[in-house]
């Protein structure tokens, strides 16, 4: 007899079948039980990420959503019936509504903000799925109507906030008074400046977050309606504009010991003792305005005129567009940064130079 050269137990496992798992569950084959939980878990997720935007940002939502309801009750519409359609007449029920100033009518920023509000609302308070791009149509309404306001002359809202420059920063420093209060807002326009940071950013900043070093200050904006980050700030060329000489010496003035103090307290109006608590992102803006009313600059600042100011100024040196982004936490892309930019590289980048 021929031997095959293979084992009995060769042989076994050559006749072996082989065991497939089963395939899993598809979505759509989900049973009841199921796609609820799933769902709570969805609903869940939301839910921390919505309550970990800044205040000032889920503030803002909250009127936005408020604006809806409004809407809704005066067109009967159902308050969750968040369509291509409905957000569509919500422009135009906007367009027809009080501005901020009397005798105006909403401006078309605040009706963009509008919509992006009421969509993250709807999404993540309500729980609502809605389609990428819904308000797509509703902001081609808004481009036509705005096109229309234009052809007739009219202006709405306050407009852009005038930059602060470098020259304006001079004379605001020059204008400070030598006292707490000057100190501080001498310190705190310099580093809004530097950072081109938005209010809320300075404003939630403890001591801690200016870690100085050798070269001068790490700026930690650690909240952000957009994203954190970490901004350096060099030591300036002349001690009257330099953010981080006058960061110390406002922390020193005010005995800023705690690292976990507000960085820009608030003073008392007449008498500039520290109270308690340290300045609101509206507190902050207001210190701006009036900072540039003391310098006697013609020229009203809003809590937003230092950071398109930094970006203006540095263009103007010739830094990159992804270098200013970086500095103030625009995208690198940012179409608003890309507008700001634009009113200097009009006249460097000119088709008429050496031309006439």
């Amino acid at each position: 007899m021929r031997r095959t050269g293979r084992s009995m137990a060769d042989s076994q496992k050559a006749v072996e079948s082989v065991v497939f798992p089963a395939a899993p569950t598809r979505p759509e084959e989900y049973d009841t039980a199921t796609r609820a939980v799933l769902d709570h878990i969805d609903r869940q997720a939301i839910r921390t990420v919505s309550d970990g935007r800044p205040e000032r940002t889920r503030s803002g939502y909250a009127q936005d959503w408020a604006s809806w309801t409004k809407f809704c009750a005066a067109s009967e519409v159902p308050v969750l019936a968040v369509t291509a359609g409905t957000l569509v007449m919500f422009v135009e029920w906007l367009w027809t509504q009080p501005g901020w100033k009397k005798g105006t009518c909403t401006a078309p920023s605040t009706i963009d903000r509008r919509l992006s509000g009421t969509v993250v609302s709807a999404r993540a308070e309500h729980g609502v799925r809605l389609e990428e791009g819904i308000a797509r149509l509703a902001r081609n309404r808004l481009k036509q109507l705005v096109k229309e306001m234009e052809a007739s002359g009219e202006t709405r809202g306050r407009g852009q906030a005038p930059p602060l420059l470098v020259d304006h920063l001079a004379r605001i420093s020059a204008a400070c008074p030598d006292n707490l209060m000057g100190i501080r807002d001498r310190a705190l326009v310099l580093m809004h400046f530097a950072v081109a940071g938005r209010e809320h950013e300075l404003s939630f900043n403890r001591v801690r977050d200016y870690a100085e070093t050798p070269a001068g200050i790490q700026a930690d904006l650690r909240v952000s309606k957009v994203r954190p980050r970490i901004v350096p700030v060099p030591y300036g060329s002349r001690p009257s504009v330099c953010p981080v000489r006058t960061w110390q010496a406002w922390k020193d003035a005010a005995a800023l010991d705690d690292p976990d103090s507000p960085a820009w307290l608030r003073l008392h109006s007449r008498r500039h003792t520290v109270q308690e608590g340290g300045l609101s992102p509206e507190g902050i803006g207001d210190v701006i305005t009036r900072a540039g009313e003391r310098a006697g600059i013609e020229i009203r600042f809003t809590g937003h005129s230092p950071r398109r100011g930094l970006a203006t100024s540095s263009r103007l040196k010739g830094h990159d567009q992804i270098v200013i982004a970086k500095q103030g936490g625009w995208a690198p892309h940012s179409k608003v940064l890309a507008g700001y930019l634009e009113v200097v590289d009009q006249w460097e980048d000119n088709a008429l130079l050496g031309v006439l």
